[in-house]
């Protein structure tokens, strides 16, 4: 990916705007986790409860640690061995993570991803972003700049083109309290 093209998409994301780029295994969305306006239009764009929370992704676990609670030491470390990694944990949630996030639950979802173009993305921005795939709700995620905008059309901002990890559909979710899997 150029320099030129995260600058880009950085300032889009700073604007208020929603990206989609590859990741492990679908396109995701993404936005500023801290612009509410921002993560409204995007839930609006997916035709998306509010209350189904979302998931931020970043590069580093330090990233996200911001936006978690107390963390039992056994968790964090079976959390931290999937990572970086195509994993999504279900955590504790900070008191103070927006409920746009967690979808009014004392839980959010988080990754620690290892695709190298959202990686280096949250790296530019300097923080992690909401990731969610790249499709309304109900219809199947796309997997293509292509697809994304045959179903979303020109209501994302900007599309990073690249290649998908090696999964076959969205990231496995696992829940932090019980350890079992929420999506496979």
């Amino acid at each position: 990916m150029s320099p030129f093209l995260l600058r880009q998409a950085v300032r889009v994301l700073r604007g208020g705007g929603i990206v989609a780029y590859p990741t492990e295994g679908v396109y995701g969305l993404g936005c500023d986790p801290l612009d509410g306006v921002a993560v409204a239009r995007l839930l609006a764009l997916k035709g998306r409860s509010r209350r189904k929370g979302l998931i931020l992704i970043a590069e580093a676990f330090e990233r996200v640690r911001p936006f978690l609670g107390a963390l039992d030491p056994d968790l964090e470390a079976a959390a931290r061995a999937d990572w970086p990694g195509p994993v999504t944990w279900v955590l504790p949630a900070a008191p103070a993570t927006p409920s746009w996030l967690t979808g009014g639950r004392a839980t959010l979802a988080v990754r620690v991803t290892a695709h190298p173009l959202a990686a280096a993305l949250c790296r530019a921005f300097g923080g992690p972003l909401v990731s969610t795939s790249a499709n309304r709700s109900g219809a199947r995620p796309t997997r293509s700049p292509l697809g994304v905008r045959r179903q979303l059309g020109d209501a994302v901002d900007l599309i990073l083109h690249g290649a998908l990890g090696g999964l076959r559909g969205p990231t496995p979710i696992r829940d932090g309290a019980s350890g079992r899997l929420l999506r496979r």
